[in-house]
């Protein structure tokens, strides 16, 4: 008997739904930092064992739009809510603020199972966490309710399992090879904007798009081309720094990490652009893979 299915994340802004991604990948799939809206594509990551197939689909965090790139990104969250076997509802216990009732009143009328996984338990006390759980169980009664740590794999263990017993009995759909559906060069724009994200501050990091021109192997390393680009040239200043000093440290840091990610080493070189105004032009979103 062979089970497979697609178990869907989702989840508010920095609820850590791209670190659970990768702790039950044990793989860094998904970019990970502090910041909101750090993801911006649908990720599936594929986890194989001799009688099991899920495929996970990591998604960018709800949030109400406000210009043409946040819209593309809440598309991806609705169309995620239309095909999925098991949703995995990521609820961030130190959170106050509002909780999303588009996706509350989603998910109770969708007939699939649900569990709700309260996350950073690690920074909560027992009282608190009870009455939150409480209030999600009112939410959405036919859930379950599971307490973990993604940061910590807490608690993550048992998800797998859990998911097992869930999904239906089908063949893989994908190749029991394959660990994701997305391309080299996916994962390079990836890293490269992960340390834009970690490096600059305000409105710098959500103005970068990334686009890998060349990824070439010869003679055992990886050749790597990629252009950042930006909206204004004010901005294309503070991504290079004083004498390149900035641009530099993005380019290392991404580098180490590719190396790990691809086990080969890497010759990376970055350059940066102007697109004026790209995140709300809908044939620079469209090149960009937003569609």
């Amino acid at each position: 008997m062979h089970k497979a299915g697609f178990v869907n994340i989702v989840g508010k802004p920095n609820a850590g739904k791209s670190t659970l991604l990768n702790q039950l990948m044990g793989e860094k799939l998904a970019i990970v930092t502090q910041k909101a809206q750090t993801t911006r594509h649908r990720i599936f990551g594929i986890y194989n064992e001799d009688d099991l197939q899920i495929v996970f689909s990591d998604t960018p965090g709800v949030l109400d739009p406000k210009y043409g790139l946040q819209e593309k990104m809440m598309d991806l969250v609705k169309d995620s809510l239309q095909d999925a076997d098991v949703f995995l509802y990521i609820v961030d216990v130190t959170d106050k603020g509002e909780q999303s009732e588009f996706l509350i009143e989603k998910l109770n009328k969708i007939p699939v199972p649900v569990l709700i996984l309260l996350n950073k338990i690690d920074q909560t006390n027992q009282e608190t966490l009870e009455k939150i759980a409480t209030e999600w169980h009112d939410r959405i009664p036919k859930a379950e309710i599971l307490p973990i740590s993604a940061l910590n794999a807490f608690n993550t263990d048992i998800i797998l399992p859990k998911l097992k017993d869930m999904l239906p009995e089908n063949p893989p759909y994908y190749d029991k090879e394959m660990y994701t559906d997305r391309p080299e060069r996916f994962f390079v724009n990836e890293a490269i904007r992960e340390k834009i994200l970690l490096n600059y501050e305000k409105e710098i990091p959500y103005a970068v798009e990334v686009v890998t021109e060349q990824f070439k192997e010869k003679e055992g390393i990886i050749f790597i081309d990629s252009i950042i680009y930006v909206e204004r040239d004010t901005q294309k200043g503070i991504i290079i720094g004083h004498k390149g000093e900035m641009i530099k440290k993005v380019g290392t840091e991404a580098r180490i990490d590719l190396e790990k990610f691809f086990g080969k080493k890497i010759h990376l070189n970055l350059f940066v652009k102007v697109k004026k105004d790209w995140r709300k032009n809908d044939r620079d979103l469209k090149n960009f893979g937003y569609h």
